[in-house]
């Protein structure tokens, strides 16, 4: 099939909620893909932060085929030993208390949403300026960007919005009525704002001040994006809920909510569930993924390759904002950049709206990769 009768038989089939680029793809290794033409790319986006460990990494196919030539589902009323095992180290990786699974990000921010609501009744909810959680009504809700929320309208009820890094702004918003603060430590979406260590301890001082919980969204900058396993152990802040997606199942949809000790028995059987979550050839993914992230020094490495596109970039005399592998840089008229570097350059990056262009390559990019992709981009600017 041509793109051209792909792109006939989506507008046909397909509900238009995208706005795709004229690629096809159809295969990756690596930090590379390949579309139906045989042209080959240098991935820098990863998916949106998925895929983590590169496109099929042989460990992860060989984990998932496996499983799926054993069992594919049977469903949560029973035991199956990849899933159990995997909250187990999620556990002992986080915060070293109890694990819900599910299927993507959104549906973890619904899970911690549920929690601090079963904790406190009724309570309220503290969310950034800036902030992205989800496209279902409650994450929605909890997504403080008009052009997001104003469709659907009106929304789940109880969330105050408050200013990006504002301090102050923040621990004024917490009541002792609210029910939780969601923040994404460093914020994705709306192009690669890291918290700044103040505002993460404000929070954290409000909450314990109110007996709220604290959640922090590590579902983009989680994972180790940004040279840690958390974004947020940089600053020493720890969460009482975090929620994980994207890069945990390497391609494959997962996420999970994660609770601190003193949380992890706040849901009762019957208040939560999903039909395919923690699905026996996900979870083998997901440790299998885990399992590349145990080799020596890998974060490490990632620490030191994104110190090395930040310095790239900024020989650009381009403005750099992140850490780790999570970055982005300012450009006018970024949408068209971005095209331009897939079309003429052939590298995949994002552009999070009109002036920033965002970079999440898979963390085993190689420093020769990230070189490689300075140059494409320089070649693009000038």
């Amino acid at each position: 099939m041509t793109l051209a009768e792909l792109q006939s038989l989506e507008s046909r089939s397909v509900m238009d909620t995208y706005r795709r680029n004229p690629v096809e793809f159809v295969r990756g290794e690596g930090c590379r893909l390949w579309d139906a033409e045989g042209n080959e790319y240098l991935d820098f986006l990863a998916g949106i932060s998925v895929v983590q460990i590169g496109h099929c990494h042989p460990a992860l196919v060989e984990a998932v085929t496996g499983q799926a030539a054993r069992l594919m589902h049977a469903g949560n009323l029973y035991y199956t030993e990849p899933s159990i095992r995997l909250a187990a180290r999620l556990s002992e990786l986080a915060l070293g208390g109890k694990v819900f699974l599910c299927n993507s990000g959104a549906e973890a921010v619904e899970c911690a949403l549920k929690l601090a609501r079963r904790h406190r009744a009724g309570g309220g909810f503290v969310v950034m300026e800036g902030g992205f959680h989800g496209r279902t009504l409650g994450a929605l809700s909890a997504t403080p960007q008009e052009a997001k929320q104003a469709p659907f309208a009106p929304l789940v009820p109880g969330f105050t919005v408050v200013r990006r890094d504002d301090p102050g702004a923040l621990a004024a918003a917490v009541r002792p009525d609210t029910a939780a603060v969601l923040l994404e430590p460093i914020q994705g979406e709306s192009g690669i704002h890291p918290l700044s260590p103040e505002t993460l301890a404000a929070a954290r001082a409000a909450c314990d001040e109110h007996g709220a919980l604290l959640i922090f969204d590590e579902i983009q900058c989680g994972m180790g994006r940004t040279g840690d396993m958390w974004a947020w152990q940089e600053s020493g802040v720890a969460p009482d809920v975090m929620t994980v997606a994207k890069g945990l199942g390497g391609g494959l949809p997962i996420g999970a909510c994660i609770a601190a000790p003193e949380f992890g028995d706040v849901l009762q059987p019957g208040d939560h569930g999903s039909t395919f979550a923690g699905g026996p050839v996900v979870a083998a993914g997901a440790n299998a993924v885990l399992d590349v992230f145990e080799e020596e020094d890998f974060l490490e490495g990632v620490a030191d390759r994104g110190r090395r596109l930040a310095e790239g970039l900024r020989g650009l005399e381009l403005e750099v904002r992140g850490r780790g592998l999570m970055l982005a840089f300012a450009a006018s008229e970024a949408a068209e950049l971005a095209r331009r570097l897939l079309l003429d350059q052939r590298l995949v990056v994002h552009a999070t709206g009109p002036d920033t262009v965002r970079l999440l390559p898979p963390l085993t990019v190689s420093a020769a990769q990230v070189d490689d992709a300075v140059e494409r981009i320089g070649r693009c600017l000038h």
